[in-house]
């Protein structure tokens, strides 16, 4: 049985992924921010599969929001 299994195991096209975390900004709304953060991080990181909004911040002056801030996780593919 446990032959069985580390044989699977190899045999086995499973994907791995790893997560990074980046914060994406923008004065206009939150998806620019988000779409910011994607896409300066296409730039270096390869194999990106999806993406999670972990934070929301933004920033305020004068009574108002001047930027928002959007940390984005980030997962990619490895080795592939």
């Amino acid at each position: 049985m446990l032959t069985m299994r580390l044989s699977r195991r190899k045999t086995m096209a499973d994907t791995v992924y790893k997560k990074i975390d980046v914060v994406g900004t923008s004065q206009m709304n939150l998806e620019d921010a988000i779409q910011n953060a994607v896409e300066r991080s296409a730039e270096t990181v390869r194999n990106m599969s999806w993406f999670e909004v972990d934070e929301i911040r933004g920033r305020i002056e004068k009574g108002g929001v001047t930027q928002w801030q959007v940390t984005v996780r980030i997962g990619f593919a490895v080795g592939e």
